[in-house]
């Protein structure tokens, strides 16, 4: 059974801010991660119908890492979520190759075999968490976010909004904000403040 690796907070942000240092040195936003992946890497990004409803899966990579194949829908119409499954299957090539290298598949049946066979629900859970930290962070910026939640909050104060005030639906207000800035969701935009405490000094 493949044992996931034990990866820190710290580890995981540093692996981020080298990847967007190395693939994204402008800054640019919202970061480009299809053409990083495409450009930088040479993988190919594959759009498969149906393999959301058919196998509850968003997107997979495959056994040799040169490969994203994204539900076919997600790719054309949810944007949001597609930037956000290239970004954490990305992840898994960075932080988990020697998962991929261990088990064997050749389709999304058989890696979903593969997955249960290989890894105990536990350790999935690591990994899994792991890539979606390290997408949350490569798509939404430390220092980024840092600068677009400060103009948001001034913003709503000078507007005489108290963001602290669950009631107003200020908080509501800034994270769908933030979320359109960066091209990801809400949902990513609440976890990755919450990680970066930005809420507790806003």
């Amino acid at each position: 059974m493949f044992r996931a690796p034990y990866l820190p907070e710290d580890e995981l942000r540093a692996t981020a801010r080298e990847f967007l240092t190395k693939h994204n040195p402008e800054g640019t936003i919202p970061v480009n991660i299809e053409l990083i992946i495409e450009a930088h890497f040479g993988m190919d990004i594959v759009p498969v119908p149906g393999l959301q409803d058919n196998f509850d899966v968003v997107a997979f990579i495959t056994r040799d890492l040169q490969e994203i194949r994204v539900d076919e829908y997600v790719h054309r119409n949810r944007i949001n979520r597609y930037r956000f499954s290239l970004a954490h299957e990305f992840g898994h090539r960075l932080l988990h190759p020697d998962l991929w290298q261990e088990i064997q598949f050749s389709d999304i049946e058989s890696w979903k075999s593969a997955i249960t066979d290989s890894i105990s629900e536990q350790d999935y859970s690591r990994i899994e968490f792991q890539a979606n930290f390290f997408a949350g962070l490569v798509l939404v910026p430390p220092s980024d976010l840092r600068r677009t939640f400060d103009a948001c909050v001034e913003r709503a104060r000078q507007s005489g909004i108290d963001i602290a005030e669950v009631a107003s639906g200020a908080k509501d207000t800034v994270e769908s904000y933030i979320a359109r800035e960066f091209q990801v969701s809400r949902d990513v935009v609440h976890r990755r403040l919450d990680a970066d405490g930005l809420w507790k000094c806003g």
